[in-house]
């Protein structure tokens, strides 16, 4: 099991664009094969700055995902809205501590 996350720095008049596209495509994302959980964030304070965080089955589900259609259509029209480069960590649990 891995969990990705996934930094964006979005133009802040794109921000309303994601978020419509980030909704019609939830679903689609957080049931595709291997995906286990889904949620997207907000950086406290930058509200243009997104994160994902995703967790996976494997890393092979994890990559035919990222080379799946869905994510090529989803990634492309995401990628015209940024204002600075995405960055992207894959990790692997280590410790629950509860």
């Amino acid at each position: 099991m891995i969990t990705r996350i996934v930094r964006m720095e979005f133009d802040p008049e794109k921000v309303e664009d994601f978020l419509a596209l980030f909704e019609q495509n939830k679903s689609l994302i957080r049931h595709f094969p291997g995906v286990l959980h889904l949620e997207l964030h907000r950086d406290a304070q930058l509200p243009h700055v997104f994160y994902t965080w995703s967790v996976w089955q494997s890393p092979a589900d994890l990559e035919t995902y990222r080379h799946s259609e869905l994510f090529n259509r989803v990634w492309t029209r995401t990628k015209a809205m940024f204002a600075g480069k995405p960055s992207a960590f894959s990790l692997e649990k280590v410790m629950e501590v509860l």
